[in-house]
């Protein structure tokens, strides 16, 4: 198995890779719409390899869905949380009923019954 993964990830490293030597020409990004970028007369541009803009977008794009997913998951964390608080808070109380059930009796017995 730890074979099969090792090759998955050099299957992922090569297509990369291969993406990376066919997409080498620059592309110009800019933030603004020409128009609109006169208008604010501001404008942030940025020449970049074509692959690292595809690259880029691929890993934002996972950040935000990693975000959004921890996000939209935090009731199920939290429901989680409470139901452990409140297992922990039982057990504390079945260990306490479990003591007092079993006072003034020989400690072996108390044991043997409590298995």
């Amino acid at each position: 198995m730890k074979y099969i993964k090792y090759l998955f990830m050099a299957v992922i490293a090569l297509a990369l890779v291969l993406i990376a030597l066919a997409n080498r020409e620059p592309v110009t990004l800019t933030v603004l719409p020409q128009g609109l970028a006169e208008w604010v007369n501001w404008n942030f541009i940025i020449t970049l390899p074509l692959f690292l803009v595809i690259l880029g977008s691929i890993v934002s794009g996972l950040l935000i869905g990693f975000v959004w997913e921890w996000f939209r998951e935090h009731h199920l964390r939290a429901e989680a949380k409470a139901q452990r608080k409140e297992r922990d808070q039982l057990a504390r109380e079945v260990d306490s009923l479990k003591g007092r059930r079993n006072e003034g009796k020989d400690e072996i017995l108390a044991l043997v019954e409590d298995a």
